[in-house]
């Protein structure tokens, strides 16, 4: 069967699924403190049609699986989602973007189910810092979270940073530290004006040449390192010695458009081809009949832009398609 491609020659094998747009915390890049309307449940895909989107799209080349949110483990049983995706013949890897902080609970089972890995966001390690980025959140049990992670044999095992001038951009060292003594690798992420291109974003938004500034004020030697599973755009190094790794993703300094292989669904069954713009194909009413979910992913593709364009929102400039207005929670981490 013809493999999912787009326009541009780039070949997409790998899907990021949000189960939910609710989430226990309320980071400040990812949705607004008041004012955001939730769906209702019905308007939500149930576990049994984002199983047969995946089955439909296996046959043509989709390979790998992220379930995110909004914070996808509060969503009950999400473990019973992981199984009925991991028995899908194709797909090799099933992988989680979380906070952690139901992690303690649910790690063991969603193993047990058939997931890979987890990627933990995590944007600062001071509990004061911290519940200021996530309206309340606390440090404590995101690393609780990620000891059972680790105890349930989950790896990789990720921690994602988002940079954010004059917010965390003094604990990059200490986040680095992090992997010296233990198998972890760090991403710091470029802060994406994903739903609002604001003064806001622009005043807080850190090319990561920051990261590599600081390793040399250590003193830390640093070399290239071998990726870690579903590396994906991540530009991977390690201090000389250390068990763990770090990884630089600009994607809107240096983005990596070129060698985009994502698709993604929203919680209520929309695809989005590319994270940025506001293109949009919904195929929750597709969901019985598998050809036509394969045609619509295909047509979805059909318009995917070569790039996003986010460089051009940081220098005010006019841009060649309409953004989303969507927020981070409501398309997918």
């Amino acid at each position: 069967m013809e493999l999912l491609t787009d326009p541009f020659g780039r070949v997409h094998d790998y899907m990021r699924i949000s189960v939910t747009d609710r989430c226990n915390l309320r980071c400040i890049y990812c949705m607004p403190a008041e004012g955001m309307h939730f769906q209702p449940h019905d308007e939500i895909m149930s576990y049994e049609e984002i199983a047969a989107v995946v089955k439909a799209l296996a046959p043509a080349g989709l390979r790998k699986v992220r379930l995110t949110g909004g914070e996808p483990l509060v969503r009950k049983e999400l473990e019973r989602l992981v199984a009925m995706l991991s028995s899908i013949p194709g797909i090799e890897d099933i992988s989680l973007t979380t906070n952690g902080l139901l992690l303690p609970a649910k790690a063991a089972a969603l193993k047990a189910a058939g997931l890979s890995r987890v990627n933990i966001s995590l944007d600062s390690l001071r509990q004061e810092r911290y519940s200021m980025i996530t309206r309340g959140g606390n440090v404590a049990k995101v690393l609780k979270g990620i000891e059972a992670a680790h105890a349930a044999g989950l790896s990789p095992i990720k921690l994602n940073v988002v940079l954010m001038k004059g917010i965390n951009d003094d604990e990059i060292k200490d986040f680095i530290a992090l992997t010296i003594n233990s198998p972890l690798n760090v991403r710091f992420i470029e802060y994406m004006p994903i739903g609002s291109a604001s003064d806001a974003w622009r005043q807080s938004y850190l090319p990561l040449e920051r990261v590599l500034e600081a390793c040399r004020e250590a003193g830390w030697e640093t070399e290239e390192a071998h990726p870690p599973a579903g590396n994906g755009p991540s530009q991977d190094s390690r201090v000389v010695g250390a068990k763990g790794t770090f990884g630089l993703i600009h994607p809107v300094s240096e983005h990596f458009c070129d060698n985009c292989n994502r698709l993604r669904l929203t919680a209520d069954g929309h695809i989005k081809a590319c994270l940025y713009w506001s293109d949009e194909f919904n195929v929750r009413p597709l969901t019985g009949d598998p050809e036509a979910v394969r045609g619509l992913f295909r047509k979805a593709l059909g318009g995917k832009p070569h790039n996003h364009e986010m460089a051009l929102a940081l220098e005010k400039k006019a841009q060649s398609h309409t953004p989303t207005s969507r927020r981070m929670s409501q398309i997918g981490g």
